[in-house]
């Protein structure tokens, strides 16, 4: 079941189910669920290694971050990948997951999102795939909406995310077991 604005509201006032809503989302959201920002523009680059047992993420470079005091862009290069994380940050408690699904002007303008799901428990912000499979550059504000968040009743409860990924770190810091 999708959980609609006005409970997701009150979860964010009484339980910080999303910290960092834009005033918009906050005041009159659109449709069943919240529109979420874009924070930060990672490269990657390397190597990287996923094993049965252990894991390695490329490395990334920060190439640009949002700062309410300094508006800035972020050009999409065409046929350029990307991670992306979002300015706000979740808080799930075990009965709500959260999917995710491109705003309709984003795949319009030839940005294709690689998302997941946000599972029971987890708590942080999000990352997620950009690239520019269209043939022209994409020149997107920092904090301008991007992606759509759905949040889910999880009936009967779910089980707490156990991933290292908790917290919302972006990469690796170096080859690791997973959990």
């Amino acid at each position: 079941m999708i959980i609609g604005p006005k409970i997701l509201l009150k979860l964010v006032r009484e339980k910080k189910l999303v910290e960092g809503l834009a005033p918009r989302e906050l005041k009159n959201p659109e449709g069943a669920g919240f529109d979420l920002r874009l924070g930060e523009v990672y490269k990657i680059e390397g190597k990287a290694f996923l094993g049965v047992e252990e894991r390695e993420t490329p490395k990334i470079k920060l190439l640009e971050k949002y700062d309410p005091q300094k508006p800035s862009f972020f050009i999409f290069k065409p046929g350029d990948f990307y991670l992306v994380t979002t300015i706000e940050k979740v808080n799930l408690p075990l009965d709500i997951a959260v999917t995710f699904i491109p705003r309709t002007t984003t795949f319009r303008s030839g940005l294709f999102l690689r998302t997941g799901i946000a599972q029971p428990g987890y708590s942080g912000k999000l990352t997620f795939g950009l690239k520019n499979e269209g043939p022209v550059a994409v020149k997107i504000e920092m904090g301008a909406r991007f992606v759509f968040a759905v949040f889910h009743l999880v009936k009967g409860g779910g089980e707490k995310y156990r991933g290292q990924w908790q917290g919302g770190r972006v990469t690796t810091e170096k080859r690791e077991k997973q959990i």
